[in-house]
């Protein structure tokens, strides 16, 4: 049967309620302060309780950590705090018993600099595993260009018996992958198919827009008092990019009836089509015009945008309106590099609690597209207030803490930047009862501090609580997906408008159409 190419046809992944977890933090099941996979098998009856029918594991492979499980050092194994691969496949086993698809990150812009592809690079000049990377030449006694790296300072790393250095659009032990390169590329769609063979559901890819770089390798005007530019200009969603990701959609996505959402910032409306259309790279993307809009073209935590909730609806709005007209959406106010949506988008501190939670839940939940939960959201979980730089494990926070005291800022400002946008606020333990270490273990020191001493915004206090924040979400699920889906999901996104700008409001509005479900 042919599927239906355009917003109302039917497709599972539409329908799809997704709950996104960061394993490290979910819950501990051995007691050595690390949440693992064993523990999120043992939380699936909490997971179907609530409604969601699809998992996003963020990264369990092995990995030296330096960014939390985004440094990929070996894509075939798990990382031994989080388990064993058989904890992978039972997961998918148990999780399929209830209704619930695994959806794993891919991450293939950069692997770990202890992965042995760049070990060998590194080792051996002349192996074709140098050709896996982008090395370039030192110019001047210095770095090949001024780029400047996402977590800060130069985006070149130089080798330690070369004039040599190899690109890090992150952090310097996540060395830049050659998408230039067949070979490589030819790998990493053996790797993708191994996993879809497993029986996953399919992927969020992780930073995809970064995977063509500005091949002329130039400096450009300096943005910022260290004398760098923002890699962003020349290595984000850049000319040519369509030929990689087509070819990464044909040789794995296009093989498997998997579903795919990239991480795509930098990609202009008027291009999504290219993404999400009926010939599309991905079935849906994410769109941080939104998310980001507490600092300045989503660029450093230090440049602080004072925005008002009407340009929050406009710019809420536009991204909705591109859904449409492209594809398919998502729907989101939280993940693991964003704040807790409570303390960044309730302005009123009166309102930072159980009511505002449930507004915040009823303004994004029934727009146009597949939303998406972040663990800990639907109890309407707060951020925390850290007082010195030591107290962070992010990467990214320690850089625009140190960033932010290069550019004037004094110590305090620092940390008051640092505390309002810190993916540490995502990343704290789980809440799962108001006992000993909110229930996330029995005693261990937390691989992370949590948000706060006070255990009372939990799981166990919500699950039977008809006017909890966790039965609003419940609420909002069944709704969607089990009364009123012909309006609720597939119908038609009208944005409304209203004399008051501190309002959010729109309509869905059922249309008629014929609809065709995918065979299944």
């Amino acid at each position: 049967m042919q599927i239906q190419q355009d917003a109302q046809a039917v497709e599972w992944w539409k329908e799809a309620v997704v709950y996104q977890i960061y394993p490290k933090s979910f819950y501990d099941s051995n007691n050595d302060g690390t949440g693992d996979i064993r523990g999120i098998i043992e939380k699936l009856p909490y997971l179907h309780e609530l409604g969601i029918s699809m998992i996003w594991l963020s990264p369990f492979y092995q990995s030296p950590m330096a960014d939390n499980g985004y440094d990929i050092s070996d894509y075939f194994a798990v990382n031994a705090d989080l388990g064993e691969m058989r904890d992978i496949d039972e997961l998918i086993t148990r999780a399929k018993n209830y209704g619930i698809h695994i959806m794993i990150d891919l991450v293939v812009n950069h692997t770990s600099d202890e992965h042995p592809w760049f070990r060998e690079a590194v080792n051996n000049p002349q192996s074709p595993y140098r050709n896996y990377y982008i090395f370039k030449a030192g110019k001047n006694g210095g770095a090949p260009n001024n780029w400047r790296s996402l977590f800060g300072g130069s985006a070149w790393q130089k080798l330690p018996d070369e004039d040599n250095y190899y690109l890090h659009v992150f952090h310097q032990k996540q060395p830049d992958l050659n998408w230039e390169n067949p070979a490589l590329r030819e790998d990493i769609y053996a790797m993708v198919n191994w996993w879809l063979a497993k029986g996953i559901a399919g992927f969020r890819i992780d930073a995809i827009t970064f995977i063509k770089k500005d091949r002329d390798f130039s400096s450009c005007p300096a943005d910022g008092s260290d004398g760098l530019v923002s890699i962003k200009v020349k290595s984000r969603n850049r000319p040519g990019i369509e030929t990689f990701l087509h070819e990464l959609k044909a040789k794995t996505f296009d093989r498997f009836r998997c579903v795919t959402v990239g991480e795509a910032p930098g990609v202009p409306f008027d291009q999504y089509a290219n993404y999400i259309g009926a010939e599309g790279y991905f079935n849906m993307i994410f769109d941080f015009h939104a998310a980001d809009i507490d600092v300045e073209n989503g660029s450093e935590w230090f440049r602080r945008h004072n925005w008002t909730v009407d340009e929050f609806r406009r710019t809420l709005f536009a991204s909705q309106q591109a859904f449409v007209r492209a594809g398919w959406g998502t729907t989101f106010i939280e993940n693991h590099d964003q704040p807790r949506a409570l303390s960044k988008l309730i302005k009123d501190v009166r309102y930072q609690n159980a009511t505002g939670a449930k507004a915040l839940a009823a303004m994004y939940f029934f727009m146009f597209g597949t939303p998406f939960i972040y663990q800990g959201q639907e109890l309407g979980m707060a951020n925390f207030c850290r007082q010195d730089i030591s107290e962070f494990d992010d990467v990214s926070s320690i850089d625009n803490y140190h960033r932010s005291l290069a550019e004037g800022f004094t110590a305090p400002q620092a940390m008051h930047f640092v505390n309002q946008r810190s993916r540490d606020n995502a990343r704290t333990p789980f809440h799962w009862a108001d006992t000993l270490n909110a229930g996330f273990n029995t005693g261990a020191t937390p691989w992370l501090a949590f948000s706060s001493a006070d255990y009372t915004v939990n799981a166990a206090s919500q699950l039977n609580d008809a006017n909890s924040v966790f039965s609003f979400y419940k609420k909002m699920i069944r709704l969607r997906n089990k009364c009123w889906p012909e309006t609720l999901i597939y119908g038609e996104f009208i944005p409304l408008d209203y004399p008051d700008e501190n309002i959010i409001a729109y309509e869905k509005k059922a249309v008629p159409t014929v609809l065709f479900r995918s065979p299944t």
